[in-house]
């Protein structure tokens, strides 16, 4: 396993906590494209954060992930059948699916072997969705500090499996019929708490510490202050984007 895929297996309560929810428009476009509404499956759930708000849109969520540990701390639902499985092997029949989302985890797979298993799992015309974020803006001042304080010095510490998020997905070959969507914005309104508490999960600042220090937010937090009042809250937009396919 990649080391940095190793660090989802460490403090997962931590996660469920300070991960941010993602915009509710972006299920609203989902359901609206979706052509049925009984059976979505949650790839990689991790906490289940995509499970519990599709809830609101599907008559049952398959929410698997091979980590015990997110399982362990996710939202519960009535609706929701958690399960430990790899997404690229599962137990799941054929033709089963309404929907598939693959939610901040698809550069983890193997993507010919994922796309196998999700086309034979993915109904006729069933909907597969994949999205994420990576970076973040939030203004110039304090971009700047972030970049160099933070940015720059963690850059070594990611694996190439994040990169592929850090592109967008760009270059991957996607097997489905694409749909556009209108652009969908992810923005949270957070104090310099949250942000801090936010980057602890972060795989690369773990790495980081682990090897040099455990004073890296902390610096941060201090070259920070000037620039953002003790609990004031500023709006943090998230570089995200998604993509919607048919299985023909």
């Amino acid at each position: 396993m990649d080391k940095n895929a190793k660090t989802f297996n460490l403090e997962s309560e931590k996660y469920f906590l300070n991960r941010p929810r993602y915009p509710l428009e972006l299920y609203s476009f989902i359901n609206k494209h979706c052509n049925g509404n009984k059976l979505a499956w949650d790839c990689a759930c991790g906490n289940g954060q995509v499970a519990i708000d599709l809830a609101s849109y599907f008559e049952k969520i398959e929410a698997s992930d091979i980590n015990e540990n997110q399982i362990i701390n996710s939202f519960k639902h009535e609706k929701i059948n958690y399960s430990i499985q790899n997404s690229e092997n599962t137990y799941f029949p054929n033709n089963y699916f309404d929907l598939i989302c693959a939610a901040q985890c698809l550069h983890w797979f193997n993507f010919q072997i994922y796309f196998n298993e999700v086309k034979r799992t993915l109904k006729k015309n069933g909907l597969f969705v994949t999205w994420g974020y990576s970076f973040f803006k939030i203004d110039n001042n304090i971009d700047n500090i972030i970049d160099s304080a933070l940015f720059k010095i963690i850059d070594p510490f990611w694996s190439d499996k994040n990169r592929i998020l850090h592109k967008q997905y760009s270059g991957i070959e996607f097997p489905f019929t694409k749909i556009n969507i209108p652009e969908v914005e992810m923005s949270l309104s957070w104090d310099l708490n949250q942000l801090l508490s936010y980057l602890q999960t972060w795989s690369a600042v773990k790495l980081y510490i682990d090897k040099y220090s455990d004073h890296l937010l902390e610096n941060l937090r201090q070259l920070l202050s000037g620039h953002w009042p003790e609990n004031s809250k500023k709006k943090i937009k998230m570089d995200f984007f998604c993509y919607f396919g048919y299985n023909e």
